[in-house]
Order: structure tokens, then sequence, then C-alpha cells
């Protein structure tokens, strides 16, 4: 399902005919295919990754040379490395498409600017970051108090669009299980 970048700010704030005519001088709209690279090691974050369709995964490659996938972000969703944003330095992450996506990027520059212009994304932006980092939180809480067995079940009946449309593997690197564990789980409950 498509969700636009003005509908999902609308959510959260209002903003009139005349924002959206700003908004739109800040953004671009692009499409990435299954396995297109908007980040890779080594380079500087330099748009912020908004989804309106489709899915995109961050992740880095570990002491084992194997992928860890730290974050998803599905239609309405939002994804960057924050710390190579902000301060603009170079990014320990990749940041690839799961599936054919539509994605509404803002440029660093151009995000200040636009801030300016439209205040009350200042306050968008705060929610968004606050609903991001309790997610965070809670997200940590599972993976220390839960078993590896729970913690996949919560998330499997928690996020059933992800079961769905992300592969196995990737749900399996995203909540630190081998792939073969998550066939095992799925294996028992059919």
């Amino acid at each position: 399902m498509q969700i636009s970048l003005v509908d999902h700010f609308s959510r959260y704030v209002t903003i009139s005919d005349a924002d959206i005519e700003i908004i739109n001088k800040y953004i671009k709209r692009n499409t990435f295919n299954k396995k297109e690279e908007l980040l890779r090691n080594g380079q500087v974050c330099k748009s912020l990754y908004f989804v309106e369709q489709g899915c995109l995964r961050m992740f880095y490659i570990n002491s084992k040379s194997t992928e860890q996938i730290t974050q998803f972000a599905l239609d309405g969703w939002w994804m960057a490395d924050f710390f190579s944003f902000m301060d603009q330095l170079e990014s320990e992450y990749f940041i690839q498409a799961v599936e054919a996506s539509k994605v509404v990027t803002i440029e660093f520059q151009s995000f200040e600017v636009l801030l300016k212009e439209v205040p009350q994304l200042e306050r968008y932006f705060r929610i968004i970051m606050q609903k991001k980092i309790a997610a965070s939180q809670l997200r940590m809480k599972y993976l220390y108090e839960m078993s590896k067995e729970e913690f996949y079940y919560h998330f499997v009946n928690s996020f059933p669009e992800f079961v769905q449309r992300v592969p196995q593997y990737m749900i399996a690197s995203y909540l630190g299980l081998t792939p073969e564990y998550v066939s095992e789980l799925r294996k028992k409950n059919q």
C-alpha cells in the first residue's frame, strides 16, 4: 500500500497547500530496484529516506563477515544512518532495497532549510524520532528478556507483514537468530 509523504506529515501536524509547495521543492522521488543500494559502507549518508511503497533494510558486515540487519523500513517508515547524516561522516552501514521501492529523499542541505521554511515539520520529526527511540528501547528489552523462541514469535505476531514480504534469512539476521533456527521454529508452528 503506497503512503505519500505529505499524508504521513498530515497524520501528525497541519500542512497547508503552501507548505506542500515548499516541501515539494526540497524532496526527490526515487524508484529503487530490488537489491539496489541506497548507501554503502564508507559513504556519507546524504539523505533521509521515506518509503512510500516497498521495503528497505539497513545492515553492516559483522566480525564473522556476515550481514547483520539492524533495521527495516516498510511503507510509511523512515530510514537513514542518523550518525552519518547528522555529522556528515562516513557510514558503517549499507542501506538496500529488499523489494522494488518508491522512496522520497530529503538531502542533508535541504533538510535544515525545509525545517526553517515549514516549522511544524520540526514537531513532526520530533514525534517520529521519539517513536523510533521508544521502539528501539522496547526491542532491546525484548532481546534481553525473552527467549529466542519467544522473541521470534513476538516479532512474527506483531509484524505479520514482514513475514509475507521479507525473506526468512533476513528476519533471522534482524532477530539475531540463525536461518536454520528460524526454519525449525516455522516448521514447529505449522
